[in-house]
């Protein structure tokens, strides 16, 4: 078992490598057009641990035989992988996508300043706290639909966009701690440690919207000067009528109730499927590709960071308390972060000082890197159009969420 231990953590390691140089393999495309389909393939963030993850379980059958590759591959599970795919699907649906764009415009009519300004504001603060109530991957979706056409544009500067994005992605990841079903992290030990709602509120929570609002605020004063009106797709000039919008919601809701149960969301997915071909009039093209692709990186993770255990949780367990919080931060930049928790709550004897840092510490660092938060994968496969060649560099999103990510430690520990 242990040389089956020591390659998955090679192939892990080699995964993260190639994480942070896919815009080598965009680079290695422009200068080699013959080969370019493949370099372009392999320059997909969202492929990448989709691509390892099947190269470990190749090598699991060639070193331990096929049935323990089978049985292994079978052993892990998938629920939170698919339940992304559903729910990026419903979110990014017309009538959801209009009916929260309604929403922030509405609201941007009662703030001071130029609307479009504060539209990207409430993009990257309303927004994200709203998914502790429609999960974090559900409000990355919306953001970054949102915030494309507002801030993401080829005539912006890229460190202004990367910063943008930095914020976004801690936004997020912390915004969901308001409630203790909504942020991966939080909802995987949650009825371990027995922390409900009121207590994520109590604890995590308040500090979180804290952080948000002055991320959201320091980044909107440094793009002020480059945002504009951003113009409406001629067929979202049509009005969705209300009831079919209702309808979108109620599916969305839906399936928030029954992220646990995927032979249910699953059903109601295929019955929204069946929905939105009957009222296609109504309809834009859905974002099935995008959300398969997140769906895989995610997938691909569970199966590589499941052969982890044996390295991470002995170091999460040898720590103090606020050794821990940066531990915590740091590796959640080369690890998921609900894996990092998910180690944490076996094991035992944890104090409440340790495991409030554990988890403030994963959150805090969930915009450093793609992995760092499941719902990263979602926000690149939307918004890197808007970057140079079309690819997010990592050292880019790293040196943009550094910010934000100070702003969110302080707000944990300190106050």
């Amino acid at each position: 078992m242990r040389i089956l231990e020591l390659v998955a953590a090679a192939l892990f390691a080699v995964a993260v490598l190639h994480t942070l140089s896919t815009k080598v393999f965009e680079r290695l495309a422009y200068r080699h057009p013959r080969h370019a389909g493949l370099f372009h393939l392999l320059g997909e963030v969202e492929v990448v641990f989709g691509f390892w993850a099947a190269v470990l379980v190749a090598a699991i059958g060639a070193i331990a035989g096929s049935a323990v590759a089978i049985e292994y591959a079978e052993s892990r599970k998938y629920t939170e992988p698919v339940f992304v795919v559903v729910i990026m699907v419903i979110a990014a649906s017309r009538p959801v996508l209009e009916g929260i764009r309604a929403l922030v415009a509405l609201l941007a009519r009662w703030l001071p300043g130029r609307a479009v300004v504060a539209e990207a504001w409430l993009c990257l603060a309303l927004v994200p706290l709203l998914g502790s109530l429609v999960t974090e991957p559900a409000a990355m979706t919306l953001a970054a639909l949102m915030l494309a056409p507002l801030v993401f544009r080829s005539e912006l500067p890229e460190p202004l966009k990367y910063g943008a994005l930095g914020v976004l992605f801690v936004n997020i990841s912390i915004g969901g701690t308001l409630t203790s079903f909504a942020a991966p992290p939080v909802l995987i030990v949650a009825s371990t440690w027995t922390w409900d709602s009121a207590f994520m509120l109590a604890a995590f929570g308040w500090k979180a919207a804290i952080a948000v609002l002055v991320n959201a605020t320091g980044v909107v004063l440094l793009l002020r000067r480059h945002l504009a009106d951003a113009a409406v797709p001629a067929e979202e000039n049509a009005r969705v009528p209300l009831a079919v919008t209702a309808i979108h919601f109620a599916f969305l809701i839906a399936t928030v109730v029954f992220a646990h149960h995927p032979v249910i969301f699953l059903g109601m997915f295929l019955l929204f499927l069946g929905y939105t071909r009957a009222y296609a009039k109504h309809q834009s093209p859905l974002l099935l590709k995008e959300a398969l692709l997140v769906g895989f990186f995610l997938a691909g993770l569970v199966v590589l960071g499941g052969l982890q255990q044996w390295w991470l949780q002995p170091l999460l367990s040898g720590l103090k308390p606020l050794a821990l919080f940066f531990g915590a931060l740091g590796l959640t930049a080369i690890a998921d972060n609900a894996a990092l928790t998910y180690l944490g709550s076996l094991i035992d004897g944890m104090s409440a000082e340790a495991k409030y840092m554990l988890m403030a510490g994963a959150v805090a660092g969930g915009g450093l890197t793609v992995i760092a938060n499941a719902p990263n994968p979602a926000g690149v496969a939307l918004l890197r159009a808007g970057f140079d060649k079309g690819s997010i560099g990592a050292l880019g999103l790293l040196l943009g969420a550094l910010a934000p990510t100070a702003v969110a430690t302080m707000t944990l520990l300190l106050l």
